[in-house]
């Protein structure tokens, strides 16, 4: 399929350490030339390992592979060099002209910024936010993610060389006029003692603002990770939910009527239904980057308006995913999911309100081998400048074993308060594609199809039309 249907010219390699597994550990194979050999024989140019591929000489050898095999191999892996002019005359290359003096330039840093502040995704606003600077005369700012460079990255990360966690840039950004004061207290995960609790919350009283920066941490969620704690094993997550400890501590901040706001750092989806319940106002700020810190202070003091969507959905709990073992897609994602999720994929609020108007279709019925635009304008209701991320999703009847709908297009518009943008967006045929099982091919199908318009996947958040495919 890759090379014959996709027309792919490159090179396929395999995860570290992976054909090494299928012998020493997956126990498909009895050693390692007949492991190497076979994955050769599907394709598999390049074996990122220990010792899978060294074992192909002795596989030559046995007569398991022919040397004519492998050099297909070898001619795919040295095209691409030759591509990337790694035998040319330094002067002819322009990826080796590239000077080190490019790493972390400006337009670095300033697409890092840009980055960091579209992803961040506001889950709510009880009109805490954004936090009027000149009126703060005192902050506290909490939580183990509070100071924490390492949750700014992620895994498998560089190292940048300028970095300001979200507390470092809160004290930047309120100079020297309002007090800031840091109180790590609980931990990402364990435990912590009634004394130290009110402690903690003494210490918040008084405060127009707490701003508790938790979730999780990339040293406890990983690959194959050394971590054996409550809620995480390996690296993996034995739980989606936040850990306890931390809807502890804010129930403490938030029972003593203390304005609180969550900015939740996460790799991947957190149940958080006490604080999306409770808590004023939520942040996810996930592992943001070098810059995350920085688009932190950016979105609570309002100097970005926050944009961006989930690119997942969140749960309630763990109790609304199909058992781990359940390989189906029944119930999961917001495309085959019917319970109301946490917080639903393309979710995200702003500073301002949008409203769509005067949609239409280029036309209500075509051939399925046309395409469609879909037109309508965004107007910004509110009285700040921001982004619309505008979604398109398709509803097919005509394909009982597909999803109950699907994303096929967004786009991000920037509008200015009390105006509207028109926004113009081409479906083509693909967009209305189904499964053939028996023929293993997509198809465009005939019949009424629904598409969806607006700022999430949540049906209530949508508007309608109707298109036939002849």
């Amino acid at each position: 399929i890759l090379r014959d249907k996709w027309n792919f010219t490159g090179y396929v390699t395999s995860d570290c350490g992976a054909i090494d597994d299928i012998f020493n550990h997956h126990k498909t194979h009895p050693d390692a030339a007949t492991a190497a050999a076979d994955a050769v024989f599907h394709g598999t140019d390049l074996d990122c390992g220990h010792s899978a591929y060294l074992a192909l000489v002795k596989a030559v050898k046995d007569g398991i592979i022919r040397e004519k095999q492998l050099d297909v191999s070898v001619k795919r892996l040295f095209t691409i060099r030759f591509r990337l002019g790694l035998f040319d005359p330094v002067e002819l290359v322009d990826y080796a002209r590239i000077p080190i003096s490019i790493l972390e330039c400006r337009k670095h840093q300033d697409l890092a910024k840009q980055l960091a502040r579209e992803s961040m995704v506001l889950l709510k606003n009880d009109q805490l936010l954004p936090l009027q600077k000149n009126k703060l005369k005192k902050v506290v700012v909490m939580g183990p993610n509070a100071d924490s460079r390492e949750s700014l990255l992620g895994n498998y990360n560089g190292n940048p060389s300028r970095m300001l966690t979200p507390l470092q840039a809160i004290r930047e950004r309120l100079g020297g006029w309002t007090e800031v004061e840091y109180i790590e207290g609980v931990d990402h995960v364990n435990t912590i003692s009634a004394d130290d609790l009110k402690q903690y919350v003494n210490r918040a009283k008084g405060a127009d603002a707490v701003i508790f920066i938790g979730g999780i941490s990339p040293r406890l969620e990983g690959e194959e990770m050394p971590v054996s704690k409550d809620g995480f094993d390996g690296g993996d997550r034995t739980t989606i939910a936040l850990p306890a400890v931390q809807t502890q501590m804010m129930k403490a901040l938030v029972a003593e009527h203390i304005p609180t706001v969550f900015v939740m750092m996460t790799g991947s989806a957190l149940a958080i239904p006490w604080e999306a319940q409770n808590v004023p106002a939520i942040l996810n700020a996930w592992y943001g980057g070098q810059e995350a810190g920085t688009a932190v202070a950016d979105i609570l003091f309002g100097d970005y308006n926050p944009s961006g969507r989930l690119p997942v959905t969140f749960y309630k709990s763990i109790d609304q995913l199909p058992d781990f073992e359940d390989y189906s897609m029944k119930g999961r994602t917001y495309r085959y999911m019917t319970e109301t999720p946490l917080y639903p994929f393309g979710y995200g609020l702003s500073y301002t309100n949008f409203a769509y108007r005067n949609a239409k279709l280029s036309s209500g019925k075509i051939t399925k081998d046309q395409s469609v635009t879909l037109t309508f304008d965004i107007a910004n209701t509110g009285k700040m400048d921001g982004d619309e991320v505008a979604q398109i999703y398709i509803k097919n009847p005509n394909d009982p074993e597909g999803p109950i709908k699907a994303l096929k297009a967004f786009l991000r518009v920037h509008v200015k308060a009390g105006d509207s943008q028109e926004v113009n967006i081409e479906l083509t045929p693909e967009a209305f594609h189904s499964f053939n099982d028996n023929t293993q091919t997509m198809e465009v199908r005939p019949g009424k199809y629904q598409i969806l318009y607006g700022g999430s996947s949540d049906e209530k958040a949508l508007e309608r039309l109707e298109l036939t495919i002849e």
